[in-house]
């Protein structure tokens, strides 16, 4: 699901800050933006994101902004002189005047080499780990808001399905003697001047006709879309779970169709409500993709 977060906190020397934004993935897959000198802990970030979050494509944004001097052992002369030599060859390529500007030179990463930092891991990482937890708490309710109102759409298609699978339900027992009698007919159409009893003839059509009953699928695709009702209510980790409910009520919807054929109008209404909840089933998977 999608959700956005960002937590700002004090840390030593300076003040962290953490943006996470989730956007709907079928697994957990996580993308870091920071500096260099926070690498080390990434790691625990990472640990720290997958003890709450299971699902979606995170953007985890970390940042620390010093308010406090480090102490810089030295400057990266090489890098200063690169840095002064493409400018003036730019400056001379376009046609500027324009001069370095020294401040704007000594915040390129690497220019001050500092030896400061290592001495502040302990302290960081634990201010980073909390800071985390925090962001991740409010992506959390963020997420559990749009969750919810995803989770009541869902009931909305699934009472849908089952008053199609209601309709289907109505006309399913005429729709069968129907197909039986225009199936008895047709074989005795095509049997004229051969001998075969009428009761074998009877029990074959009573046999193609079962074959085309659609009872059973109607019943598995109701029971269906009441574990789904279920599975809405419950806690913890729903998505996978919906997504192959849902491909068993796909089935059950493609069987219904396969069946359906021979059947003159009655079939043809039962062929509509049977597309009719194929697309509620499509519609309910995409937007199980988007729950955790």
């Amino acid at each position: 699901m999608t959700g956005f977060a960002r937590v700002r906190k004090a840390a030593p020397d300076g003040e962290i800050v953490v943006g996470i934004k989730s956007v709907n993935h079928r697994g957990l897959d996580m993308h870091f933006h920071m500096a260099d000198e926070l690498d080390a802990f990434e790691g625990a970030i990472r640990n720290a994101v997958k003890s709450k979050v299971a699902r979606g494509h995170l953007q985890i944004h970390v940042s620390f902004n010093r308010t406090a001097p480090a102490n810089v052992s030295s400057l990266n002369r090489p890098l200063m002189q690169a840095y002064l030599q493409a400018f003036r060859e730019a400056a001379r390529d376009f046609g500027s005047d324009a001069k370095p500007d020294l401040n704007a030179a000594l915040r390129v990463p690497g220019m001050l080499q500092g030896s400061e930092f290592a001495e502040l891991d302990a302290g960081l990482e634990q201010a980073l780990l909390e800071a985390t937890d925090e962001a991740l708490d409010l992506l959390a309710r963020f997420r559990e808001r749009e969750g919810a109102a995803m989770a009541a759409e869902m009931r909305e298609r699934c009472a849908t399905l089952c008053d199609l699978a209601a309709q289907m339900e109505k006309i399913r027992s005429r729709a069968t003697q129907a197909f039986q009698k225009r199936l008895n007919e047709r074989l005795r159409e095509l049997l004229r001047g051969t001998s075969i009893e009428s009761q074998r003839l009877a029990q074959e059509a009573a046999m193609l006709a079962e074959r085309s009953d659609i009872s059973e699928e109607l019943i598995r695709l109701k029971t269906h879309a009441a574990q789904l009702e279920k599975l809405l209510d419950s806690s913890g980790e729903i998505g996978k779970r919906l997504d192959f409910l849902l491909q068993e009520m796909n089935r059950e919807a493609n069987t219904i169709l396969s069946k359906t054929g021979g059947l003159g109008d009655l079939g043809l209404t039962i062929t509509d409500l049977a597309l009719a909840a194929k697309a509620e089933i499509d519609k309910l998977r995409e937007q199980s993709l988007n729950l955790e």
